[in-house]
C-alpha cells in the first residue's frame, strides 16, 4: 500500500512497510512518537517537487476542488502501477479511481497514519528542514487566500450588493435631476409638464425642442406618440411661459444630456444585475425576481448569511423597525418586509397577502439554501415552487368566490327548498292552496260604525294639532279591535269550510260579542265627546283671557292720552 501526502514543497509517496499495524488504530499513534519507529512503519518511495509558486497554487486549488492536477496525474502513473493508494479525501480518491484506474482507500486507519506522517514529516523526507517548510506553507497559504478572494464564486455576491446599492442611488439622482429640469423649463413652457409625464421622454423633448417657438417646425415622432405631438404643438403656440435666452437653454440641454446618460447607464447596470442574479441565485430569482432577490442578499450581507436565516426572518427582512415598534407597543407584528414587492404578493388580494408572503418566504428560504450550498446551477427548483405558490393563490381566490356564491362553507343551501320532497317522486305534505272564504268579512263595517266614522273625521278636522296626544290612546285601541276582528273572521270562515254547523244557524256567542262591541264603541264615542268638550272650554277661557287683556290695554292707552293732554 502507498500513501499520498501533500506538502507545500510537493507531493510525496510513502510505502507502508507493515500493513498489519493498520489494524490496530489505537496503537498506531505510538509508532510515530519517535523517528526510528516511524521509519519502521513507512518509508519514502518518491517525491515530486513543485517548480514554482504558480504550480503549487494550481495543485492546491485543484485539490480543493477534489480533482487531481496534471503534475499529480503524471506522478501517480509513474509510481502507482498495481498498488493500492491511501488518500486523505474520499472525493479525491473517487476522482483518481475514475481517471487513472488506481484503487484508493480512505478510512480511520488511513487518517491516523496521515496524522503520524505529518508529525514526523521532516524526519521521513531527507533534505526538507523545518525552517524551509514554514516559509513555503506561509507563502502558499497567502497565495491561495488571494486566489480564493479573487476567483471564488461565493464572493461574487459582493458585486450584487454593490450593484443594487448603486441602482437605488441612480434612481434617486435621476428623479432629482428630472424634477430640476421640469421646474427649470416650466418657466418657459409650463404646459409641457402635463403633456409629457415620463421623465426621460421629457428630457429628450426639451433637448430636441429648445425654445418652444421651434415646436411647430420639429418632428417628435421618434420620441412621442402622434396625439401627444399634436397636443404639444398646439400648446406651444398659446403658451403663457416667459421668454428664455440661448445661454439658459444651453445649460438646460447639458443637464438633459446628464439625465439621458444616467438613464442609459442604469439600463446597463440592471442588465448586469440580472445576469449576476441568474448566475449566483437562479432559484431565488425565479421566485421573487432580480431586484427583490438582490435587495434580500444586500440586506442579509451575503448569500451565505441569508441561507442561515429561517423563513420567518426572510418574511419580515427589511421591516425590523416596524417589528420592534410592534413588540414594544404590544401591537400586531408586520406580515412582510422587502418580500412585499415580489410579483406573487402583488397579485394577491389584500386579505391574502399575509398568507402568500408567509408561503413565499418559506419557499424562498429553501431556494436560497439550494443556491448557496447546492451543486446544481439551474432554476428548476425555483420554477417548481413558483408554480405551487401560484396554484395556492388560485385556490385561495376560488374558496373566496365559492363563499360569496353560497354558504360560509362554500356550498349553496339548496336543501331548504327540497325539504318537503321525498327521495322518490311526490311531496310529503299537500300543496297549500289559497282560501277565498277567509277574506269574506274583511273590509265590511256595521251601520253604527259607518255613522261614527264621519263624526270622528269632523272632530279631527275641527281639533288643532295639540289634540294628537289625546288621540293616540283611542288609535291603539282601534288597532287591537281590528286584529280581533280578523281572528274572528278567520274562525267564522273556517267553520263553514269544515261543515260542522248548518248554514242558516249562527252560534249564540256571536250575538254576545256583537253587543260587547257596540257597548265598547259607545264608550269610545263618549270619551271622544268629553275630550272635545274640554278642549272647547279651554278655548273659550283662552279667548276670554285675550279679550280681557285687550280691554286692559285699551284702558291704559286712554289714561296715557288723558295724562298727556
Amino acid at each position: 500500500m502507498l500513501v499520498l501526502f501533500e506538502t507545500p514543497a510537493g507531493f510525496a509517496l510513502f510505502k507502508v512497510l507493515d500493513e498489519g499495524k493498520l489494524n490496530k488504530v489505537e496503537d498506531l499513534s505510538k509508532e510515530f512518537l519517535a523517528a526510528d519507529s516511524a521509519r519502521k512503519v513507512v518509508s519514502l518511495k518518491a517525491f515530486s517537487k513543485f517548480e514554482n509558486t504558480a504550480e503549487a497554487l494550481e495543485a492546491a486549488t485543484k485539490l480543493l476542488e477534489n480533482t487531481p492536477s496534471k503534475g499529480l496525474r503524471k506522478f501517480l502513473r509513474a509510481h502507482c502501477d498495481g498498488e493500492t493508494l491511501a488518500v486523505a479525501d474520499s472525493k479525491l480518491g473517487n476522482a483518481i479511481k475514475e481517471k487513472l484506474k488506481i484503487e484508493c482507500v480512505h478510512n480511520n486507519a488511513v487518517m491516523e497514519l496521515m496524522r503520524g506522517v505529518r508529525s514526523q514529516l521532516t524526519e521521513l523526507i531527507s533534505g526538507l528542514a523545518a525552517q524551509d517548510l514554514a516559509p513555503m506553507s506561509l507563502g502558499l497559504s497567502h497565495s491561495l487566500s488571494r486566489f480564493k478572494l479573487k476567483f471564488s464564486a461565493d464572493k461574487v455576491d459582493t458585486m450584487i450588493v454593490q450593484a443594487i446599492g448603486l441602482l437605488d442611488d441612480l434612481d434617486k439622482e435621476l428623479n432629482t435631476y428630472a424634477m430640476r429640469i421640469r421646474e427649470w423649463y416650466g418657466w418657459h413652457f409650463p404646459e409641457l409638464t402635463k403633456i409629457v409625464q415620463h421623465n426621460i421622454l421629457y428630457a429628450k423633448t426639451v433637448k430636441l425642442m429648445g425654445d418652444r417657438a421651434n415646436a411647430a417646425k420639429l418632428d417628435f415622432s421618434e420620441i412621442l406618440p402622434e396625439e401627444v405631438e399634436t397636443e404639444l404643438k398646439e400648446a406651444a403656440v398659446i403658451s403663457m411661459g416667459t421668454e428664455v435666452n440661448d445661454l439658459d437653454l444651453m445649460s438646460l440641454k447639458e443637464l438633459c444630456d446628464q439625465v439621458l446618460s444616467l438613464a442609459e447607464y442604469r439600463a446597463q447596470l440592471y442588465d448586469y444585475l440580472k445576469s449576476r442574479m441568474n448566475t449566483i441565485a437562479p432559484n431565488l430569482t425565479a421566485l421573487v425576481g432580480e431586484l427583490v432577490g438582490a435587495r434580500l442578499i444586500a440586506h442579509g450581507g451575503s448569500l451565505m448569511n441569508l441561507a442561515k436565516q429561517p423563513g420567518s426572518t426572510v418574511q419580515i427582512l427589511g421591516a425590523e423597525k416596524a417589528l420592534f415598534r410592534a413588540l414594544k407597543t404590544k401591537h400586531s407584528t408586520p406580515k412582510y418586509g422587502l418580500i412585499y414587492h415580489a410579483s406573487l404578493v402583488g397579485q394577491a388580494a389584500p386579505k391574502h397577502k399575509g398568507k402568500i408572503s408567509r408561503s413565499l418566504a418559506a419557499k424562498a428560504a429553501l431556494a436560497i439554501r439550494c443556491d448557496a450550498l447546492g451543486d446544481d446551477q439551474d432554476n428548476s427548483m425555483g420554477l417548481e415552487n413558483r408554480a405551487k405558490l401560484e396554484a395556492r393563490l388560485r385556490t385561495l381566490e376560488g374558496k373566496e368566490l365559492a363563499r360569496s356564491a353560497g354558504s360560509a362553507k362554500g356550498k349553496p343551501k339548496i336543501e331548504v327548498y327540497d325539504k318537503d320532497r321525498r327521495k322518490g317522486a311526490g311531496l310529503i305534505t299537500p300543496v297549500k292552496t289559497y282560501n277565498p272564504a277567509a277574506d269574506s268579512l274583511l273590509g265590511q263595517t256595521t251601520p253604527d260604525e259607518q255613522d261614527t266614522v264621519p263624526k270622528m273625521k269632523k272632530k279631527v278636522e275641527a281639533e288643532p294639532p295639540q289634540a294628537e296626544e289625546a288621540e293616540e290612546a283611542p288609535a291603539t285601541e282601534e288597532k287591537k279591535e281590528k286584529k280581533k276582528k280578523k281572528k274572528k273572521a278567520n274562525q267564522e270562515a273556517s267553520l263553514p269550510a269544515n261543515g260542522n254547523q248548518p248554514e242558516g244557524e249562527e252560534p249564540a256567542p256571536k250575538e254576545k260579542e256583537k253587543k260587547k262591541k257596540k257597548k265598547h264603541q259607545a264608550e269610545v264615542d263618549g270619551e271622544n265627546v268629553e275630550v272635545g268638550e274640554k278642549k272647547k272650554k279651554k278655548r273659550k277661557h283662552a279667548e276670554q283671557g285675550e279679550e280681557d287683556s285687550e280691554v286692559q290695554t285699551k284702558k291704559e292707552k286712554k289714561k296715557k292720552k288723558k295724562s298727556d293732554d
